[in-house]
């Protein structure tokens, strides 16, 4: 194992602006609002798990359905580069459907381990190894888990407008994040 501190930095910057658990307190405080209490130990750890059997078993999958990781990577940056749009032109592209229950579905899945998410995982690992990926995971579940639990006082904090800021600059950098993947993996599809 080769761990990389700078690789782990950097992939953990990318899964923290993909996941935006900071963008989805306004969800996460109106999920509370509807169902009451919020079990964050568990939607933490349902994520995390959902993220690292994807990561490890995704390129398989994919495999066996034949489709290579530089085909997925290149989906992956347009998954990526429209989730950017929503973050900052502050429309909604892609929508989910209503539930009744809040820890598991939505939060776990697709709020924290959706779509892009999964997306970026596997375009991710085209480019870092899978041990900084892993890592980077785990310490974004941590971020994930103290924001999930004190939702409420970072909402009062930070206030609407703050949020906002927040969100739009996660865009931005997600934007820059589609643009790279797709860059680094388009070469490889003519290969």
């Amino acid at each position: 194992m080769d761990f990389d501190f700078k690789e782990i930095a950097t992939v953990g910057m990318v899964l923290f602006a993909v996941i935006d658990i900071v963008g989805t307190i306004p969800i996460v405080v109106d999920l509370r609002t509807k169902h009451g209490h919020i079990e964050s130990e568990k939607a933490s750890i349902v994520a995390a798990l959902i993220m690292i059997v994807f990561l490890l078993a995704g390129e398989g999958l994919l495999k066996l359905i034949g489709i290579d990781i530089h085909s997925f990577a290149v989906a992956g940056s347009f998954v990526v580069f429209f989730l950017a749009l929503e973050m900052i032109l502050g429309i909604r592209i892609y929508r989910d459907e209503e539930t009744s229950t809040a820890s598991i579905v939505p939060i776990a899945f697709p709020l924290i381990a959706g779509a892009g998410t999964m997306t970026t995982l596997l375009s991710l690992k085209a480019q870092y190894a899978t041990e900084n990926i892993v890592v980077a995971i785990i310490l974004n579940i941590i971020v994930v888990y103290g924001v999930l639990k004190s939702s409420a006082k970072i909402e009062k904090m930070l206030g609407k407008n703050g949020l906002g800021v927040i969100r739009k600059a996660f865009g931005v950098v997600l934007l820059a994040i589609a643009v790279k993947l797709f860059a680094g993996n388009v070469k490889g599809l003519f290969m």
